[in-house]
């Protein structure tokens, strides 16, 4: 552990095993670093950077965007406050910008917490708790979040990694995503439909170079592996180089993001892919929205694969 109480992730904790390296942070208790054999399959950012476009970040209590902020449960109407102005939305949950706690550590695992106080526009309590781990197949995250207050609540969970094959730009990439449908946005992002994307430009069902394709969107009615699972590849043209995003039967969604909009050296070097138990704007459609009742966890865990 790095004691750097100054720097803007905080406090940086180091794991180590079998190759594989990764370095958690304090603020937001996400993942700021990922490299297996020296090489880095994770697009993060430096010790004295603020975290940038919200790499690594967790997502929780709501991944993506709620429209306006605004949303109804248990039959109250709730108002969160709009932390992307441009567009009039309040994105990426609560917990991306707060100071986690350190749990457990060893040489090869971290576990960190976050206890979630009730708002005007989350009005319920949560512990959050995430643990981070090495080891030969790669990088594996475990998260549980509680319902500590007295009422239940609706929550959705997500996690926002860049990941990366270096010396391949993002267009040359091959992509696989096991997303039989897409869900279609408007100007600002948020969902108006969703169409299947067999036979169009968006079907990565089966690995096929990026390209000049724009992607900043969710694919849903997932391909499950026999555990109920699945996972988003990429891999270098020739096949030399890959990494796989994997995630167990409680996301049902993945969100890709090629870059586009990132301004600077970090415009198109890489792809977010985010495993997500809900769409965007779930707490105003209800689509696959957790509802978690006093004293009830829920438990998920995705990981990091590379390997060719």
């Amino acid at each position: 552990m790095e004691n750097a109480a100054t720097r803007p992730s905080g406090t940086q904790w180091s794991i180590s095993a079998d190759g594989h390296e990764a370095v958690v942070v304090e603020v937001g208790g996400g993942l700021r670093a990922y490299r297996h054999d020296g090489v880095d399959y994770l697009d993060g950012y430096a010790a004295d950077e603020i975290c940038p476009g919200s790499a690594g970040q967790v997502l929780a209590p709501w991944p993506n965007r709620i429209r306006d902020g605004a949303y109804t449960f248990g039959g109250r109407s709730l108002q969160l406050d709009l932390s992307e102005p441009a567009r009039h939305n309040a994105i990426h949950g609560l917990v991306n910008w707060v100071s986690w706690h350190l749990v457990e550590r060893s040489d090869d695992s971290v576990t960190v917490g976050y206890d979630l106080p009730p708002s005007p526009g989350y009005p319920w309590p949560l512990r959050l708790r995430t643990r981070w781990s090495v080891g030969p197949d790669g990088l594996r995250v475990e998260h549980e979040a509680t319902n500590v207050g007295q009422e239940p609540c609706p929550f959705g969970y997500s996690m926002h990694p860049y990941l990366r094959l270096p010396g391949v730009p993002v267009g040359e990439l091959s992509l696989q995503v096991p997303g039989r449908i897409r869900v279609l946005v408007d100007s600002r992002l948020l969902p108006v439909g969703a169409t299947a994307v067999a036979g169009t430009e968006y079907d990565f069902t089966e690995p096929r170079p990026i390209g000049d394709a724009v992607l900043d969107m969710a694919f849903g009615d997932v391909i499950r592996d026999g555990d109920g699972g699945s996972a988003v590849t990429l891999a270098a043209p020739d096949g030399s180089a890959a990494v796989q995003v994997w995630a167990d039967r409680e996301f049902g969604w993945w969100q890709v993001f090629t870059g586009d909009t990132l301004s600077g050296e970090r415009h198109r070097r890489s792809v977010a892919v985010e495993p997500m138990t809900c769409p965007p704007d779930a707490f105003r459609s209800g689509r696959d929205v957790i509802t978690l009742e006093p004293g009830g966890t829920w438990r998920g865990a995705w990981g990091v694969r590379p390997g060719a």
